[in-house]
C-alpha cells in the first residue's frame, strides 16, 4: 500500500491535497497529522511506516524544520523520503530544509489544475518510477 503521511496544520490544505489526489485518479492511503509532534508520534507508533511524508514548514507545536531534525536523528525514520510541500518560496527555507535532509521541496500553487498536476507527478515519481530500499 502506498501510504503518505501529510504533516500539515491547515485543514483546508489537507482537504485540497486529498481532493487533488482523488481528482488525479490516485488513491494513496492518506494519513494526516496537524503538526510535527503529532507526525512523529504517528511514525513512532506504527509498525508499517509510510512510503512518503509530505511536510509543511510553518506549523505550531513542532514546525517542519524541527520535524526534519528529529526525524534525521532516528535511524528508522530517516529512511522515509520527505517532500516539503509549502507556500514558502524563501531561499533560506529551501536551503535549510535541504540541509536538514529533505528529499524535495515543492511550492504550493493556487491553481487547482496545476496542483493536481504537481501531486500527480510527485506520486508517479515516488511510487512508480523511483526505486527505494525497504524501509520497514
Amino acid at each position: 500500500m502506498n501510504t503518505i503521511l501529510h504533516v500539515e496544520d491547515n485543514i483546508a490544505d489537507v482537504l485540497l491535497t486529498q481532493e487533488a489526489f482523488n481528482s488525479a485518479g490516485l488513491s494513496p492511503n492518506y494519513v494526516t497529522a496537524k503538526n510535527g509532534k503529532e507526525g512523529l508520534a504517528y511514525l513512532k507508533s506504527e509498525a508499517t511506516l509510510p512510503k512518503l511524508i509530505l511536510l509543511d514548514i510553518n506549523m505550531p507545536v513542532l514546525n517542519g524544520k524541527e520535524f526534519l531534525k528529529l526525524r534525521s536523528e532516528d535511524e528508522r525514520l530517516r529512511k522515509i523520503p520527505v517532500v516539503m510541500l509549502t507556500t514558502s518560496s524563501n531561499p533560506d527555507d529551501l536551503k535549510s530544509c535541504y540541509d536538514l535532509h529533505a528529499n524535495a521541496y515543492l511550492t504550493k500553487t493556487n491553481d487547482f489544475d496545476e496542483y493536481i498536476e504537481l501531486l500527480s507527478g510527485l506520486y508517479k515519481f515516488w511510487f512508480e518510477y523511483n526505486e527505494v530500499a525497504s524501509i520497514h
